[in-house]
């Protein structure tokens, strides 16, 4: 049974720091990414990690800010998003893939539900 559940999106002022989690279930082997949603725009790409943990692959406006990770004891993924701006408010999504790495939305094959954070200015 394949499951993944976001987690730790809140209301943050900006220069602030939020870790978010991904709890998975049956997806042991798969690239873990992180994607978000700004309002009134398409999903984007954030972050992907290998099955390992061994390679990370940033889209540009995170890179040196985001931090990506996995404890796969723990079946966990998580997104440290540090000095965030008002441009970070989206909902985050935890997603699966198969390929490594993988920015686009198809490559993705399961997704979680999604979890909000807000930066104020």
């Amino acid at each position: 049974h394949v499951q993944l559940v976001e987690s730790g999106g809140e209301l943050v002022q900006a220069g602030g720091s939020l870790t978010l989690s991904c709890a998975t279930s049956g997806l042991d082997g798969w690239s873990m990414g992180w994607f978000r949603r700004a309002p009134g725009k398409e999903r984007e790409f954030v972050a992907i990690i290998a099955w390992n943990g061994g390679s990370t692959f940033y889209t540009d406006s995170v890179k040196g800010r985001f931090t990506i990770s996995r404890d796969n004891a723990k079946n966990t993924v998580h997104l440290q998003m540090n000095t965030l701006k008002p441009e970070d408010t989206a909902v985050y999504y935890c997603a699966a893939t198969t390929t490594f790495p993988a920015t686009q939305t198809s490559k993705y094959v399961y997704w979680g539900q999604g979890t909000q954070v807000t930066v104020s200015s």
